[in-house]
């Protein structure tokens, strides 16, 4: 897709995701605006780049100006969520499912009022039902298993009902929506070693570079599995997707799945410390075994991630390790 010139949203565009593909954008030559009201979000995400975009603290919760924003826009990628990592997600429920409903609900209609030629909808992995993965190594989930549905808490349930309302609009009123299900996406961002908001990844990383205080504490037996997506990677799919006319949910992941043991050892490596982790199986794990499937994405796009966990950790935990001060709620 042609994106010089165009007039492009990226809502949710100061957290890590938003903020990468926004930075992306830039680069392309569009013209970027970045709503966000940064409850999770920051301007650190995006400081290398603000003087090329317009940005507005704005709460998208706001059906009114969800309409303002979306007016004359070429596209509008949609990341502004209330979420988290399993911490939050496990014990934060109406919040996040009333703030993302009416977050999601607002911008798609705002869309269809201001006829936005593209769209994009960020849904997640925690729509699929939690009995296909209640083994450490369950198998890759395809697209066509979500139903019949069990989603994982609140939040996967109102990212499903989501993407129903989004093939609803798609198909009553021919609306050109992709939707990606996000797994797991890791990476550069101030904001995404968070105590409570932040992935497992940037929490091992942080652990690591703190250890031995605190010590460095696995949650569960470490048995868990899932697949991580580092964020370049995760831009790159988003942007190739954007540039198809493939309009149904699709992974936007990598099949390379591990046990949680084994993120914890390649942090350890990358600190070059001897840690012993002790573990602790009072803390929330979700569930059991969580792996992408791609062979859609492969068929309808022709791409495959490029960046290996091998190769992702080290530089999340370089970068961490030289900008520990600017990092936000670790």
């Amino acid at each position: 897709m042609n994106w010089n010139s165009k007039n492009v949203l990226v809502a949710g565009g100061a957290g890590m995701i938003g903020s990468h593909v926004a930075r992306r954008l830039v680069k392309e030559g569009a013209n970027v605006t970045i709503v966000d009201d940064l409850s999770s979000g920051s301007p650190q995400n995006f400081k290398d780049f603000r003087k090329e975009v317009k940005f507005y603290d704005y709460d998208l919760r706001d059906a009114n100006v969800c309409r303002a924003v979306c007016e004359g826009k070429f596209a509008v990628l949609n990341f502004a969520a209330n979420m988290g990592g399993i911490l939050t997600i496990s014990t934060v429920h109406a919040d996040i499912a009333k703030d993302n409903a009416l977050i999601n609900l607002n911008m798609i209609e705002a869309c269809r009022m201001r006829n936005v030629p593209h769209v994009y909808l960020s849904s997640s992995a925690c729509i699929y039902p939690v009995f296909l993965q209640t083994s450490d190594w369950s198998m890759k989930l395809k697209e066509s298993m979500a139903i019949p549905s069990d989603p994982n808490e609140a939040y996967g349930w109102e990212k499903l009902f989501m993407e129903q309302v989004a093939l609803a609009y798609i198909q009553d009123y021919e609306m050109n929506i992709k939707i990606g299900r996000h797994h797991n996406v890791y990476g550069i961002a101030t904001t995404a070693f968070d105590q409570k908001r932040g992935k497992a990844p940037c929490h091992m990383i942080i652990k690591a570079i703190n250890h031995p205080d605190p010590p460095f504490v696995i949650w569960g037996n470490g048995l868990q599995t899932r697949s991580f997506l580092y964020i370049d990677d995760c831009v790159e799919m988003v942007l190739r997707l954007m540039g198809t006319d493939y309009c149904k949910p699709i992974n936007i992941g990598t099949e390379q799945g591990v046990t949680i043991n084994y993120l914890a050892g390649l942090a350890i490596k990358a600190s070059g410390k001897k840690i012993e982790p002790l573990y602790d199986f009072t803390k929330p794990v979700g569930v059991r075994g969580r792996n992408s499937c791609n062979a859609l994405f492969r068929e309808i796009v022709g791409y495959e991630p490029q960046i290996t966990l091998e190769e992702g950790i080290p530089k999340v935990f370089s970068w961490a390790s030289e900008h520990y001060s600017e990092l936000e709620g670790i």
